[in-house]
């Protein structure tokens, strides 16, 4: 008998087929005490073991490229982090075991990032990851991962942590669905960059019986066990309708009566800029630059290194647009060099531009590097704040790219409330707006963004976060100015449509999901796109919005 779940979908598309769950995490290692005269000898183990991790996670990353290559770069750097590795040296001196000590220093680290409000709660996944490859090394046994199959599944985890997602072979595996995660989270955004679907906040996932089969819709986030033929045939064909539509959707962004909306790509890099001119990207509206700084915590990239990095960027885009983050470190994204290391409730703390205009010298060089890095191009730089919280924080950003001899618009990141609320007092000082729905559902809501248990809060179809969503529209459009949404939001097609409605004038997105929102928006007039986001304001939740706005565009 068909049953039906609801997870959190956060990557287009539909698998059919077998369960295979996630390998086993590693064994907790007996606590066994060792002579003292062995000390040294695990130590040097545990120092073994650690480099062939990270070495390995670094060579992951160099596999995969993107923008999982930036993040199992810091995975490795998290498994050589000088502070773990100082508490299991100090653990082997009193007598435990490599293995023991390695599994009690990341418990502790575990512990302590609970006890700072789990703001990097969002990295436990990755950090449990390092730990169970590291003491996988030392027992001597498999690796947890992936599973061996040599026909395709559905892959089924608690968690999925950067290194597994970052090489699933999609031939193999033809979705994953996970009992924890958030739309936002590090396997959420590699699904949707690998094109593969995928449903995470599932609750009951890790109990469904293996060689169950399921069908998963990564658009709804519905996962559909033991499914009808009927069924199997209603999706599969509502996919193959998609795909049919995205092969004849073409062009720049537009809704059906010609009203432009420019579609661009969220990139982390160089290595992304390929799959974003693959999909039709009319620019680039979101660089993460601090993927560049993350190759060494303890130093900022020279000139050199950054004016390369950007320049590859700025000449894929001839007479388009780039807008350009500067730094965003600090909360998730520490910098060893630049962030405090005790804070005790970092993403509320210095991060962003704060921590930009605590060290202006590193601004400063990141803004001269641009400048230079689009010299003689006909590209259209822009570069923007992250983090901005009034009309102060714009102004000095401001002043900061005007001294570095910047010729380019400048932008300020709406991530927080007071930004949206006094939007037409922040455009006094700058250019344009960039919504960050995902920052910004976290502070609306005071819902960590990588916390599964509160997803239902970070979903962007939530009805305040719309509202704030129009308050910047709003404010831009009386200003004559533009507010682009970078956040996930944008990769939803019919959200796409909502915030087409509100009066964002851009939408920036992974690449593989431009093609989708390309043929949704051309689907339907602005009218109807007006009325769609009035009908998705007047609901009192998510679910209710976005069966509202299916409503209105569907012409029901």
């Amino acid at each position: 008998m068909e049953t039906t779940l609801r997870g959190v979908g956060v990557s287009h598309g539909v698998a059919v087929g077998e369960v295979r769950h996630m390998g086993t995490a590693v064994l907790e290692p007996p606590a066994k005490q060792i002579p003292a005269e062995e000390a040294e000898r695990e130590q040097a183990r545990a120092r073994r073991a650690v480099e062939a991790v990270a070495a390995d996670l670094i060579a992951r990353g160099n596999l995969a490229g993107g923008e999982a290559q930036a993040v199992l770069e810091a995975q490795a750097m998290m498994a050589q982090d000088p502070e773990l590795m100082a508490d299991v040296d100090r653990r082997v001196a009193v007598g435990s075991s490599a293995e023991r000590a390695v599994y009690d220093a990341f418990a502790a680290y575990r512990a302590l990032l609970a006890n700072a409000g789990e703001y990097l709660a969002g990295r436990v996944a990755d950090l449990d990851d390092v730990r169970n490859r590291i003491v996988a090394r030392l027992l001597g046994v498999p690796m947890p991962g992936v599973p061996d199959s040599d026909k395709p599944y559905v892959l089924i985890a608690r968690d999925l942590a950067p290194a597994d997602t970052a090489l699933l072979d999609p031939s193999l595996v033809l979705g994953f669905v996970t009992e924890e995660g958030g739309p936002t989270s590090h396997s959420a955004i590699l699904a949707r960059a690998l094109g593969v679907p995928a449903v995470v906040a599932l609750p009951g996932a890790g109990e469904l019986v293996e060689g169950t089969v399921v069908a998963v819709d990564g658009s709804s986030g519905e996962v559909f066990l033991d499914p009808s033929e009927e069924r199997r045939a209603e999706l599969l064909r509502g996919a193959e309708e998609r795909k049919a539509a995205l092969a004849a959707s073409s062009g720049p962004g537009a809704t059906s009566d010609g009203h432009k909306v420019p579609l661009l790509a969220n990139i982390g890099g160089p290595a992304d800029v390929a799959a974003a001119l693959e999909a039709g990207a009319e620019g680039v509206g979101l660089f993460r630059t601090e993927f560049l700084f993350l190759d060494d915590s303890k130093q900022a990239p020279s000139s050199e290194k950054q004016v390369a990095a950007y320049r590859q960027v700025l000449e894929a885009f001839p007479e388009g647009r780039v807008v350009v983050r500067v730094l965003d470190a600090g909360a998730d994204k520490p910098l060893e060099f630049l962030t405090p290391g005790d804070e005790p409730n970092p993403a509320l703390g210095v991060r962003g531009l704060r921590t930009l205009l605590d060290h202006p010298e590193v601004l400063h060089d990141q803004l001269v590097a641009l400048a230079t890095a689009a010299q003689g191009l006909p590209v259209h730089l822009e570069v923007m704040a992250p983090m901005v919280a009034d009309r102060r924080d714009a102004r000095q950003f401001a002043d900061a790219c005007r001294e570095a001899g910047l010729e380019a618009k400048y932008g300020a990141m709406v991530e927080i409330p007071s930004a949206a609320l006094r939007a037409r007092a922040v455009l006094k000082e700058v250019e344009f707006l960039s919504l960050g729905t995902n920052d910004l559902a976290q502070y609306t809501f005071a819902a960590d963004r990588q916390v599964g248990a509160v997803s239902r809060l970070q979903d962007p179809w939530q009805p305040a976060l719309l509202d704030l969503v129009a308050l910047a529209a709003e404010a831009a459009g009386a200003e004559g100015k533009s507010c682009g949404v970078c956040g996930e939001a944008a990769s939803d097609p019919l959200l796409a449509c909502v915030l087409t409605g509100l009066g964002v004038t851009s939408l920036s997105m992974g690449a593989a999901s431009i093609p989708y929102v390309r043929a949704t928006l051309a689907k339907h007039t602005l009218a109807q796109c007006e009325r769609a986001a009035a009908a998705a304001r007047s609901a009192d939740s998510a679910e209710e919005a976005r069966a509202a706005a299916q409503g209105v565009l569907s012409g029901e």
